[in-house]
């Protein structure tokens, strides 16, 4: 497809999860919230995010407060979200690593922010985009798996989906990717049995790899 075929998709869905809420990333307006809570949001669902966030942000929401806190005390903070003394560990390093090497702000440079250990590209990009409001796609397994679906991409894993969505998506986009997949593929474009009777771009959709849908 080309940038109109792509263009076309993403007002269709923005008309369409309007009213929908956003991904927990992006109801914070604090480069360091969005980037913990990206964090947090690793192999859970919104609902765990969101809670484990509030739990963690009511006690500590600089890098100064969690380093101040034990690991005890913010394993069991964050503990709703699942994996919880990995993401522990890492929060804890990278608000260290923030404080020692970044005077306690959010780098806004990708480079920098993936030298951090525990961040990775969709973490980083996330950061960039609604943190500092740069133009990025932020590859997560949502926007990786329906581009191919649709069939503007055939790639093999992330990396390879941010490089060529940004080929063929039109820059003044590349903020509203993220969001607006995850809630299609959390919705209706989903891995298994995706509900293509009453998906809204379902004409532009080439199918590619679905076997069951609803």
């Amino acid at each position: 497809m080309n940038k109109i075929d792509t263009g076309s998709v993403i007002k269709i869905l923005k008309e369409y999860y309007n009213f929908y809420e956003k991904p927990v990333s992006e109801r914070y307006d604090v480069p360091f919230k969005i980037l913990v809570s990206c964090l947090l949001s690793l192999r859970t669902t919104d609902k765990n995010t969101e809670k484990a966030s509030k739990n963690l942000f009511s006690v500590a929401d600089t890098p100064e407060k969690i380093v101040r806190l034990s690991m005890k005390e913010l394993e069991r903070l964050i503990y709703s979200s699942g994996f919880y003394r990995n993401k522990a560990k890492v929060i804890k390093n990278v608000s260290e690593v923030i404080l020692e090497n970044y005077s306690g702000k959010v780098p806004d440079d990708f480079n920098e922010l993936i030298k951090i250990k525990g961040i990775g590209r969709k973490t980083a990009n996330i950061v960039l985009s609604y943190g500092f409001g740069k133009d990025a796609i932020a590859v997560d397994t949502h926007v990786h798996r329906i581009p191919n679906r649709i069939g503007w991409i055939k790639t093999r894993n992330p990396e390879e989906t941010e490089v060529e969505l940004m080929k063929i998506i039109d820059r003044k986009y590349w903020q509203q990717v993220n969001s607006l997949l995850v809630l299609h593929g959390q919705n209706i474009c989903r891995p298994l049995s995706p509900k293509c009777s009453i998906c809204p771009i379902e004409k532009y959709c080439k199918k590619i790899g679905v076997k069951k849908v609803r």
